[in-house]
């Protein structure tokens, strides 16, 4: 199994702007506090406002905010967002595999790993994985 690059940075970058959810943070300031390649976020951040999941204001005020409440976003949405299949086998979702003679069953067992996979980054929010002092703090409220 394979998670990428721009899925694990998509999901980090998107819990350090759920951390700030009442200021702008730069792609700066994310790719700093979370080691991420500062040009490989830029174009994960991209992805994620075509996805609504980000939103973006321009200026020396500017930056990027959560596109929604942190508990409206799971990991299957950004796993989406960023890399369209959650599985693919030979860059090709297992939806349509067939194989003959004694390989036959195994397309089976491929479906049911993304079929597995899905439920749980569909169970899982991205508030689900915020420490609690990051939880409903007041607007202003600066990082502990």
């Amino acid at each position: 199994m394979h998670i990428s690059a721009k899925a694990d940075y998509a999901i980090r970058a998107l819990l350090e702007l759920a951390c700030e959810p009442a200021r702008p943070l730069t792609c700066e300031a994310i790719a700093s506090a979370q080691e991420i390649p500062f040009r490989f976020l830029k174009s994960v951040v991209g992805e994620l406002r075509r996805a609504g999941l980000v939103r973006s204001q321009r200026g020396c005020e500017g930056g990027y905010w959560i596109g929604r409440e942190a508990d409206g976003i799971t990991l299957l949405d950004v796993v989406r967002a960023v890399d369209g299949e959650v599985i693919t086998l030979r860059g090709e979702p297992p939806g349509g595999l067939d194989y003959p003679g004694p390989a036959q069953r195994l397309p089976g067992v491929w479906r049911q790993v993304e079929e597995d996979a899905v439920a749980l980054l569909a169970g899982r929010t991205l508030a689900s994985l915020l420490p609690a002092e990051y939880l409903r703090r007041p607007a202003g409220t600066d990082a502990a």
